[in-house]
């Protein structure tokens, strides 16, 4: 047996004793049974690789925006990216879309089926199990970061979670000890508890299940899990064209897949080491948009931290020859702030602003 019985009830009345005496007041809580669907999900899809205080107020401006899944899916596709602009991680934000359209059109709303959940994009087992058993009280797992940790912990389980033997059993003890009556509440306590007490530097005087955790007990709360070991972060600069015609700028529809990929943004090239960030951008904007560009002037940088990378935008006032190819559109130069840009290429809307005002 997994998890004995007499531990699994004594944790479920601990944890969720713990719970119900107080946690924090976020607005995507809801008590069992209560929730709303859409909006369960659309908080698992922000928080993903996304600490609260900086989802906080997305959520907000997205639920003000977007009240319902139906609102969401008839919205323009640069109405959505504008709004999640600067959340970076913008695969979350075409999945989403995606999902939310997928979703009406199949189910009429978000199918209350984990199974049916998992075929969705951008639901993997976690959103999937979050949403299911807060969203629809269904009994199922949902086991994130601080989840592993909890668990890692409460066990005794060696490893890396990210391991494939230490994640099958760290889901395998979440299954085992989902509480059938309130299994999104379970779930949310156990979040909450990784996310406010059994942190990397743990504090168990103020743990609820302390006097069960058999890391506390030998001694080695502190170790497990083992720190994971973060991949130093690679540098990438990405020269930008900022192409303006009688008031109006050059904005194209990125690749699927790659760097802020399907937003529309400025032609852009990556630029390799040692290499003339001018050149770069004039020989991608050729091959890839058919367009003759002379770089001018520099207008503008940002830097980004991203997952693993460190990102440099630098802005190039520019001029172009020809028609562009391709995914395409000439946006007024004051509604680029609208127009969708991912976060990145923000910095470089004040400086075209500026460059215009200056002639």
């Amino acid at each position: 047996m997994l998890v004995a019985p007499t531990l699994r009830a004594a944790l479920h009345r601990r944890l969720l004793g713990w719970w119900d005496a107080g946690h924090r007041d976020l607005p995507w809580r809801y008590p069992q049974r209560a929730a709303d669907p859409y909006r369960v999900w659309l908080s698992e899809v922000m928080l993903q690789q996304t600490q609260v205080a900086a989802a906080l107020p997305y959520y907000r401006r997205f639920t003000e925006r977007f009240p319902t899944l139906e609102a969401l899916a008839a919205a323009r596709d640069e109405e959505v990216y504008a709004l999640w602009s600067g959340l970076g991680y913008y695969a979350r934000c075409r999945n989403l879309l995606a999902a939310a359209r997928l979703a009406l059109a199949r189910h009429g709303g978000l199918p209350g089926s984990l199974e049916a959940l998992r075929a969705l994009p951008g639901l993997g087992p976690y959103t999937a199990g979050a949403v299911a058993s807060i969203a629809f009280a269904l009994p199922a797992a949902a086991v994130d970061g601080n989840v592993a940790r909890v668990l890692a912990r409460l066990f005794r389980v060696e490893g890396a979670p990210a391991a494939r033997r230490v994640r099958e059993r760290l889901e395998a003890l979440a299954r085992a000890l989902v509480h059938r009556r309130r299994p999104g509440d379970w779930n949310q306590a156990l979040i909450e508890l990784g996310a406010t007490v059994c942190r990397r530097s743990p504090a168990c005087a103020r743990c609820p299940v302390a006097a069960s955790c058999a890391a506390r007990e030998a001694g080695r709360e502190r170790e497990l899990p083992p720190a994971r070991r973060r991949p130093a972060r690679r540098r990438l600069v990405l020269a930008c064209a900022v192409i303006e015609r009688r008031g109006r700028a050059l904005l194209v529809r990125r690749p699927e897949g790659g760097l802020l990929g399907g937003l529309r943004a400025f032609p852009a090239a990556e630029v390799g080491e040692g290499e003339d960030g001018r050149v770069a951008l004039a020989r991608a904007v050729r091959r890839e948009h058919g367009l003759a560009l002379r770089v001018g002037l520099e207008l503008g940088r940002a830097e980004r931290i991203l997952t693993h990378r460190r990102l440099l935008v630098i802005g190039y006032r520019c001029r172009a020859s020809g028609r562009p190819r391709g995914e395409a559109a000439w946006v007024p130069v004051g509604g680029l702030a609208e127009a969708g840009l991912p976060g990145a290429m923000r910095p470089l809307i004040g400086a075209a602003l500026d460059a215009r005002a200056a002639g």
